[in-house]
């Protein structure tokens, strides 16, 4: 773990637990009936291990790769606890982005249907004055973005003297994000005493001081190693010529079943580039990077998971918190500069258990970011040559 225990914070680690069902967990009835209607029986690793000590009160540091099931780990849990309790704001999660932001929001909805539980997500790039009514309506579970949240906060439309669950996720992408202010400010108006829920793909030092700060003898709860790749993913370089890929991605996309594919670029140009070339071809694709306005982004994600467009080709805005079922395939246009980003880009594919590819076009001079990748993941990754396409033979070491 890395994480030294002091007085306030002991750190224990996750007893293995035996594979239940859902319906041997002791959920409410009504979160129960959600469960069952969303047509799940039985809980992914982590939420075995998470959701009975997270009813238990007890604060919890969830380490997991994306794709793990770990946001309905934390929301299913909370939506027990407050289903029957008074309503007031009882809850809080934190995220980094806008997308994760709504995604976690549409989690707690699902399994707060057949209550009265009110959630609301508050993130900006949209309007603040209908956040603030409802706000100042009063709901159960508040969904934020740090930046936003603290507009609200420094107006007084929200106050938190009644919170009861304080959850951080994808705590080390907010802190990446520079976002370290914010949440301390956020968590000095949240009572001391208060149950939090710490979750992140990695841990790294900064991580392990914010637990070390806000967590109160947290249990561990880990699924898999830190940086591990998803096992459920097949992973192939192609080399390939820089003014060549996007060449090469039409190729494939016109001759193989790639039905659902996430295209990571390193620039928001080339994100814009790489749209143009395959429009030109007729395959239908959209952008989503910072340069979009909030209800764009929204739109390119609607039209992608609803397979009105089956290529998605985005900066690493969309690396971390998307959960979108079905995606076939991760193509990383651009080598991540960063081997931990590989882990997070392909985490969108091979999701809960499901089979999923990730494509990397490797320039040649992106050799040595393909082989630093390579250690991280601990596994060689094969070559596909394609004729016509690869500048030469790479061998992997």
């Amino acid at each position: 773990m890395g994480i030294m225990a002091t007085e306030s914070t002991e750190v224990e680690q996750a007893a293995d637990v035996e594979q239940r069902t859902f319906a041997e967990m002791g959920l409410h009835s009504t979160v129960l009936q959600a469960v069952r209607d969303a047509g799940y029986e039985t809980p992914t690793p982590i939420q075995a291990q998470a959701i009975p000590l997270v009813m238990k009160g007890r604060d919890v540091m969830g380490l997991a790769q994306t794709g793990t099931g770990k946001t309905a780990a934390f929301t299913l849990p909370i939506v027990d606890r407050l289903v029957d309790g008074p309503r007031r704001t009882r809850a809080l999660v934190l995220t980094p982005t806008r997308e994760l932001c709504v995604q976690v929001e549409e989690s707690v909805q699902k399994y707060a249907k057949h209550s009265e539980l009110s959630v609301l997500s508050v993130y900006g790039g949209v309007p603040l004055d209908p956040q603030e009514k409802r706000l100042r309506a009063g709901v159960d579970i508040v969904v934020a973005t740090p930046g936003r949240l603290i507009d609200h906060l420094e107006r007084q439309n929200v106050v938190f003297d009644d919170l009861e669950v304080l959850v951080l996720d994808e705590a080390d992408r907010m802190l990446d994000m520079g976002f370290a202010p914010q949440i301390n400010r956020i968590i000095a108006d949240v009572p001391s005493y208060r149950q939090t829920l710490l979750f992140s793909a990695t841990m790294p030092p900064e991580v392990e001081a914010l637990a070390r700060k806000y967590l109160r003898k947290p249990v561990v709860v880990q699924v898999g190693r830190r940086s591990s790749a998803a096992s459920t993913v097949t992973h192939a370089v192609y080399p390939v010529p820089r003014d060549r890929k996007s060449a090469l991605l039409a190729q494939l996309l016109k001759a193989e079943a790639l039905d659902s594919v996430l295209v990571f670029t390193r620039t928001k140009h080339g994100a814009d580039r790489v749209v143009r070339h395959l429009e030109k071809e007729n395959i239908e694709s959209t952008a989503m990077h910072a340069d979009k306005t909030q209800p764009q982004r929204t739109r390119a994600l609607q039209d992608f998971k609803s397979g009105k467009v089956r290529v998605l080709v985005a900066t690493d805005i969309a690396q971390r918190g998307l959960d979108i079922s079905g995606i076939t395939h991760v193509v990383n246009y651009d080598v991540p500069q960063q081997a931990e980003d590989y882990v997070h880009r392909i985490g969108r594919t091979g999701r809960a258990a499901k089979e999923g590819d990730a494509f990397t076009f490797m320039a040649p001079d992106e050799i040595a970011m393909v082989r630093q990748i390579e250690r991280v993941i601990g596994q060689p990754i094969p070559r596909i040559s394609v004729p016509g396409y690869d500048f030469g033979t790479v061998a992997a070491d």
